[in-house]
């Protein structure tokens, strides 16, 4: 495994472990979120550039539209809980109640 394969595969996997061990705040699943698309997107683009093909090139642009749909998504999310709880802890949200 290359240096850059290995830098990119512990930043999606340190991004996957927050995610599913700090489950305290809405906004850190978030930026969880946001650090594992950050690191997808950047492997993509990497190899797109090494495999120096037109065809792949449009991967990463199509990823980072979707992280951009994602994340608003997330934060309207955030300011929708953040308005009817009054906080955004994940231990607050109950799923039966409506």
């Amino acid at each position: 495994m290359t240096p850059t394969h290995f830098t990119f595969s512990s930043a999606f996997i340190l991004a996957l472990m927050g995610l599913a061990f700090h489950r305290t705040h809405l906004l850190s699943a978030l930026l969880c979120l946001e650090g594992m698309m950050l690191s997808l997107f950047i492997a993509l683009s990497v190899w797109a550039l090494q495999l120096d093909a037109t065809e792949y090139s449009a991967a990463p642009m199509l990823l980072l539209a979707f992280s951009a749909c994602e994340a608003a998504a997330g934060l309207a999310l955030l300011v929708a809980t953040a308005r009817t709880h009054g906080t955004d802890h994940l231990q607050s949200l109950n799923l039966l109640q409506c």
